[in-house]
């Protein structure tokens, strides 16, 4: 259960974005270990999650704003009408999170305990890590923050419900619909809003922000960890422009749709190549916005002019774009976790990293991958927009 929890703690923490890397990791070897198991395999499982299973969540993320604004755009380039919302994916990606918190469960248990047994941690630094339990006590400052938090969260959440679901609300849209509706096309907004005001009222409760002017001197200070981010996105959006000033992406989606359709492939080769050619750039493009942004265009196309979905395609690429997230050395995060892992065995290089989470990675991939086949030869709904 511990390992069960973990896993669908760091898929589902996706909402929290790049910030689970940093919190969830060393929390995860610290919940091993005080169950008395090999802090690395929490570690592992940890990164793993929070990495492989990035782009599956029981609860909608950034990203799915995010995503789903490129596969608009992109399919755009055929249908303008087509609109994919944030939530298009929503029934897949829950159901995912499930599956996927199962399969790293089943594989550390049959797999990684083994090499949890033989991995001991280093003696000169298990004296040097015992500080971090008492770190991690909660203070009562700590514990009435949380509290205060937690109550402020929920009251958002109510408000959040009723505002959408009420009949007659003005935050609907304008047919009425639950779907279209504003709160639901921009929960981009609504997260920041909820993050900002949850994470105000835990700071005014434990004492961390006593003045108001310390908000924006917060802010200030969180931008400076997305700023790359930012200059990512105006590059990736003039990449956009010119694709679509150009006219590139009709051409090329046309001449993919009708190679493809000339081989007579299968419907599931066709979805076996698409995950491939995902995964592989992954490796190299660890950026998912980055790499749907250059994918989008052609894939999301091309894919329409053979009757599969937009929804469905950016579904493809959700699975490619995750699961080799934890064995590509160019990602900071793996460095990241490298630092980590180096607290507990000094020795530790690349090669011992790789092949702790390349079991975890090779099982996300097929068994995500097959559970989206099953979802497509059963015809299940992949959001509420298939209804």
């Amino acid at each position: 259960m511990v390992t069960f929890v973990l896993a669908l703690t760091g898929i589902t923490g996706s909402i929290a974005s790049d910030a689970m890397y940093v919190v969830l990791i060393p929390l995860g070897a610290l919940a091993f270990k005080a169950a008395g198991r090999s802090p690395v395999v929490g570690l592992v499982v940890a990164f793993c999650s929070v990495a492989a299973g990035f782009n599956a969540s029981l609860l909608p993320t950034a990203s799915d704003a995010l995503l789903g604004g490129i596969t608009t755009a992109a399919a755009g380039l055929i249908d303008k009408s087509v609109i994919v919302t944030p939530v298009s994916n929503y029934f897949f990606t829950f159901v995912s999170s499930l599956v996927l918190a199962a399969i790293i469960t089943v594989v550390t248990e049959t797999v990684l305990a083994k090499r949890g047994q033989a991995i001991e941690e280093d003696t000169d630094t298990k004296q040097q890590n015992m500080g971090d339990f008492e770190d991690m006590r909660l203070k009562p400052r700590e514990k009435r923050g949380l509290r205060n938090a937690g109550i402020a969260f929920a009251l958002m959440m109510v408000v959040y419900l009723l505002a959408l679901l009420l009949p007659g609300s003005p935050l609907r849209a304008e047919d009425g619909s639950v779907l279209m509706s504003p709160l639901l096309l921009n929960v981009g907004i609504v997260i920041a809003v909820v993050f900002a005001v949850v994470g105000w009222v835990y700071g005014r409760a434990a004492g961390t922000m006593t003045r108001a002017r310390e908000v924006p001197e917060a802010m200030a200070e969180g931008l400076t960890g997305v700023t790359p981010v930012l200059v990512l996105f105006f590059a990736a959006a003039q990449f956009t422009a010119y694709f679509q000033w150009s006219g590139i992406g009709p051409v090329l989606a046309v001449y993919g749709a009708d190679f493809i359709g000339s081989l007579g492939l299968p419907p599931v080769l066709t979805f076996t190549g698409i995950v491939l050619i995902v995964a592989v750039m992954n490796l190299l493009i660890t950026s998912g916005s980055a790499q749907w942004t250059l994918l989008a265009p052609v894939m999301v196309p091309m894919l329409m002019l053979l009757n599969v979905s937009p929804e469905m395609t950016q579904a493809l690429f959700r699975i490619g774009d995750s699961a080799t997230n934890v064995i590509s050395p160019v990602s900071p995060y793996f460095a990241l976790v490298l630092g980590y892992l180096r607290r507990y065995q000094k020795d530790a290089g690349v090669g011992t990293l790789i092949s702790l989470v390349l079991p975890l990675s090779i099982a996300m991939l097929v068994g995500w991958f097959l559970l989206f086949i099953t979802w497509y030869l059963l015809g299940l709904p992949l959001g509420p927009q298939d209804l």
